[in-house]
Order: structure tokens, then C-alpha cells, then sequence
């Protein structure tokens, strides 16, 4: 079977209100993508500089992660000012310069908002430092009285996601909450205060061509924390499913999305929006619905084992929540918060890897790292199976959001030194928790240099010497390499994608799966360690592109192939 040397002419991106349902979204880490000035730090002229990389790779839109002014507590996700940009990373105007210019190449522009949390240097969290008890500053965040004789102890024993307490004590005696680090302080989502200014933030970035927003920590805005508060085990088990949990996925929460819409549908076209929430399977569609944020993360296949069966399950249950929610799926394998996974395939599976549970798997940062030591790492294998699982995703019909560098088929840095770890996880949890920074090394875009081509210094996070055979002017118009086989798959994809929706073609064997969408485009991967040779009417198709080469009209094991029926 020959693959079909000529590239499919490409449809225009369209500009009505659906571009989302089946955009191919590049997640773009603002820090560690691109630095032109030379001080380490990836910037907004380093991504316009790229521009013409990302518009040849094929993608539909840009997610920005935050780069709005931080002290870096959390990677950018302690927020200071929501309507600024980061003076390390550029400027107001260079953002509009970049917005410019990715629109000029069609590709549409989605940032991060941050909602549940600020920076404690906020401007209002510091005046709510000096106002004191009682006051209408305090009233924007969550500030409580002490327990014990002298409110020496917190209020509760609750631990923050990141490690340690989930409470801190301030000058004058009281304690306010934060559900993350100690440097990101919860708003008050009662307070008619904080919802105006978001809406406000909302219209800022609308009014200078943002597209869309990605929601950070989505299910955790409202609270109920009516004294008395429960105790850490008590509030662990309290169920999270039926939208009464004190903390997680209230259903107050929906009227904020509400209001939120009315703004996104002011604009023609409407902004999008996505919600990162980490909640059961029947309160996602809630999240996605078009009175609110139109499109929810399912983050399903992402903790997923390279396997056909658990595969098959999350497709499946995935499209039926959005039928239910009239949004469409999401498809996500790897982003800024979990191992990359190029590598997540190639460690041992959980089940071999001791002390894992499915809390770590929904987590994700770390539960494979922290069980597997490098050793243990087969990289090519690893590969194999990224880049099939990669031609499968972007083979289902909804939304796929890509990270960067996985078009490089770049695995996790794990051996960063200690000194240069920059996660907060990793120090508050020391020895438990290896931390998000093996995945936010910057990229490399030269086989040499001081930074691989990232900026003209030094990168902020340690660069492995391996980088340079990874990097994109290494694997650039090289046949067969993982960046050629993204582009090669997203130009396919956005010629071949109509109608959400599959038909599932039965095999003759448990770990190859095989589907059809319409148009006769045929996705055959085989997760096992046997070639599959091609049924007659699939053999007879004309083969669109492969994760590994055919053997015949044989499917390596671990790879993935697009097929297209010939016209009768």
C-alpha cells in the first residue's frame, strides 16, 4: 500500500460561530515557547516571530496560558493584574500585533482566565491586607477568624492541592483560603464586586480580537462556607456528584457561566469558551452547554493506559456527553499540567507501578514519574505509541487541543536538578510530588545553541542535550518525522472532518480498533504487538498517512493509519 504523496488543498478556515466544534487547538506556554529578547523567559514577540511555523503546522487556533503580570508563584497562574500583560513577556501592544497576526493566517486566538484565584499581589488582596477586619476589601476573598483560645489555629485542617495547609494567617490575626499555593488567594464569588470585574476582564479581551477563553479550575468559583466548617475528613467524604459539595462543582456555579454568556454572545461571532473541570461524568455536560461555557475539557482519554479497550470506552462515553450537551468533545493527551505523553507510554503501566491510585491518574501531574525512574523509560517505544494515539485523536470528530511540542514528539525532561525546579507542587510536597516543570522546558526550535533556538541566552528550565535531535529544524521536511506527520494529519483533518460523528468498524482482533466517519475516511490503530493485515475492502483503500510504515497491507503493531475509500 502506497501512501498518497500530494497534500490535499486546504479548505478555508471558516469564520462562523462554530470554528470550536472541530478546531485543532495548539496550547501555547507563553514562558517556554519562543524568547526574543534573550533573557530566558518565552515572550509575545518570540510568538509572533513563529507565527509562520504554527500557521504551516496546520492548526486552527492558539490557547495562551497565562501571561498576564505574576510573580510566578504558579507558573503565571497567580494572576496580578487580569488586564495587563507580564512587562517579561511584551507589552499591550505586541499583544495586539500577535492577535494581528495570527488572524492574518486565520488561526484564532483562546487565553486563559484564571478565575477562582489571584495573586496575593493583586492590587485588591493587598488592599484587603491593609483594611482589615470587616472590611469591603476583605470581602472579596474568603478571610476567616482563627480557632483554638487565641485564633492561633486555622479555621479547618484542610490541605491545599499543591500540599499543606489550605489556610494562612495574616498580620492582624486572621486566615483567608486558598485552595492552591499560599500566593493564590480564592475570591469571594458571593461578592457582586468580583463577578463585575470579571465580566469586565471578559469584554477587555473580546473588545482587542480574543476569540475564546479556557476557564481554569472551572468547578470551584462558589463555596458554601457556613460555619460550622467541616473537618478535612468530613469534607473528603462528602460526595462531589449531586452539586452541594462546600468547595467542588456547586450548581451556583452555572449562574456566573450564565452571565458570562450573555457577554461571549454580544460579540459576532460569540466567544467560546472551555471549562477545565474536574468533575463526575453526568455534571460535565452542564459545564458545555450552551447557556454556559458551550465546550468542558474531558480529560478521560489523557488518563488513559495505551490500550483499545479503555480507549473504545472513553470515545464512546465521551461523544454521548456531547449529544447530551450539544457541544461537542474535546480530546486532550497531554497539556502543562501532566507528563507528556511520549513518555506516559512508554513507563511501565500503572497497574506495575506501586503506590499509584486513580486520584494520582485524575491529578495527572505526576503518578507516572514518581513510580517509574527514567531507567525504566523505553523512549522509542514511548514514541511509537504517541504518535498513534496522536493520528487516532485527531481522527474523532470534535476538538483536539494540542501541546506544544508534542508535534516534536519531545518526551518529559526528568532530570531536572533541584535548584532549577520552579513547581510549587514539588516544594511543598518534597519527596512525594516530582512536579509539572518536565513538561515546560522550552522548546527547541535549532539542533544547537546555548537554547536550542528558544531566544538568544539561556532557557528559565534546563534543556537535555537530546533536545537538539528532537528540535523542529531537525525533523523539518524530514519524511517520517513526527512534526511532518502532524502537519501532513492537520491539513487531512481539516479537509476531510463533516459531521461529528463515527461508525465503528468491528475487527478480528480485542486490540485494534477501526472507525469510519463520513466521507469514507477509515482510522485503524493497533495497540497490540502483532501487525493486523488489512481486511480486503480496507486493503483496497487508498492510504492518507501513518503513524509507522505499513508492512505490506499490514498494520504495524502500535501505530495508527488514515484510510480513504475509493470513489465507486
Amino acid at each position: 500500500m502506497t501512501l498518497t504523496d500530494a497534500r490535499p488543498t486546504s479548505t478555508p478556515r471558516s469564520d462562523d460561530a462554530n470554528w470550536w466544534r472541530q478546531a485543532a487547538v495548539y496550547q501555547i506556554y507563553p514562558r517556554s515557547f519562543a524568547d526574543a529578547n534573550g533573557d530566558g523567559i518565552g515572550d509575545l514577540a518570540g510568538i509572533i516571530s513563529r507565527v509562520p511555523y504554527l500557521a504551516t503546522l496546520g492548526i486552527d487556533a492558539v490557547w495562551l496560558s497565562p501571561f498576564y503580570p505574576s510573580e510566578l508563584a504558579d507558573g503565571g497562574y497567580d494572576v496580578a493584574d487580569y488586564r495587563d500583560v507580564d512587562p517579561r513577556i511584551g507589552t499591550l501592544a505586541e499583544f495586539d500585533e500577535m492577535v494581528t497576526a495570527l488572524h492574518a493566517e486565520g488561526i484564532k486566538v483562546v487565553i486563559d482566565v484564571v478565575p477562582n484565584h489571584s495573586s496575593d499581589q493583586h492590587a485588591w488582596f493587598q488592599a484587603a491586607l491593609a483594611a482589615g477586619r470587616g472590611s469591603a476589601e476583605r470581602e472579596r476573598y474568603i478571610f476567616r477568624e482563627g480557632t483554638g483560645p487565641d485564633g492561633s489555629e486555622p479555621p479547618t485542617d484542610w490541605q491545599s492541592i499543591f500540599g499543606g495547609p489550605a489556610w494562612t494567617q495574616v498580620e492582624d490575626g486572621q486566615w483567608y483560603l486558598h485552595l492552591f499555593a499560599s500566593e493564590q488567594p480564592d475570591f469571594n464569588w458571593s461578592n457582586p464586586e468580583v463577578r463585575a470585574d470579571f465580566l469586565h476582564t471578559l469584554r477587555f479581551w473580546s473588545d482587542r480580537g480574543v476569540d475564546g477563553f479556557r476557564i481554569d479550575v472551572a468547578h470551584a468559583l462558589t463555596k458554601d462556607l457556613t460555619d460550622p466548617l467541616p473537618s478535612r475528613a468530613e469534607l473528603d467524604a462528602i460526595p462531589r456528584g449531586d452539586g452541594q459539595h462546600p468547595i467542588w462543582d456547586r450548581d451556583e456555579v452555572h449562574e456566573i457561566y450564565a452571565e458570562w454568556r450573555q457577554v461571549f454572545d454580544a460579540y459576532d461571532p460569540p466567544r467560546t469558551a472551555v471549562a477545565e473541570a474536574w468533575v463526575e461524568r453526568h455534571r460535565r455536560p452542564r459545564y458545555a452547554s450552551a447557556d454556559g461555557l458551550g465546550q468542558a475539557f474531558e480529560f478521560d482519554l489523557l488518563t488513559q493506559e495505551f490500550d483499545a479497550a479503555a480507549f473504545r470506552e472513553v470515545v464512546t462515553d465521551s461523544l454521548a456527553l456531547a449529544a447530551e450537551s450539544g457541544s461537542s468533545s474535546t480530546w486532550v493527551l497531554s497539556n502543562h499540567d501532566v507528563v507528556r505523553h511520549a513518555t506516559r507510554y512508554g513507563l511501565p503501566p500503572l497497574s506495575a507501578t506501586a503506590g499509584s491510585t486513580e486520584q494520582d491518574r485524575k491529578q495527572g501531574a505526576d503518578w507516572l514519574l514518581a513510580g517509574a525512574p527514567e531507567a525504566e523509560l523505553d523512549r522509542e517505544r514511548g514514541l511509537a505509541r504517541a504518535r498513534a494515539a496522536s493520528l487516532f485523536e485527531l481522527a474523532l470528530p470534535g476538538s483536539a487541543y494540542l501541546y506544544q511540542g508534542e508535534e516534536l514528539g519531545l518526551h518529559e525532561v526528568g532530570d531536572i536538578p533541584e535548584a532549577a525546579r520552579q513547581d510549587p507542587t514539588f516544594f511543598r510536597n518534597p519527596g512525594v510530588d516530582i512536579g509539572r516543570d518536565g513538561c515546560r522546558v522550552p522548546l527547541p526550535w535549532e539542533r544547537s545553541g546555548s537554547s536550542f533556538g528558544f531566544g538568544p541566552g539561556k532557557a528559565h528550565l534546563p534543556q537535555p542535550d537530546w533536545f537538539g535531535a528532537s528540535s523542529a529544524a531537525a525533523q523539518d521536511g524530514v519524511a517520517g518525522s513526527t512534526l511532518e506527520l502532524y502537519r501532513r494529519a492537520l491539513q487531512l483533518r481539516r479537509a476531510l472532518q463533516t459531521q461529528e460523528t463515527l461508525a465503528w468498524i468491528e475487527t478480528s482482533r480485542q486490540d485494534v480498533l477501526a472507525f469510519e466517519r463520513p466521507g469514507g475516511w477509515v482510522t485503524v490503530t493497533n495497540f497490540g504487538s502483532e501487525p493486523w493485515v488489512l481486511p480486503a475492502e480496507l486493503a483496497a483503500c487508498e492510504l492518507l498517512v501513518a503513524s509507522s510504515d505499513l508492512e505490506g497491507h499490514a498494520v504495524p503493531a502500535e501505530a495508527t493509519v488514515w484510510l480513504r475509500r475509493r470513489a465507486a
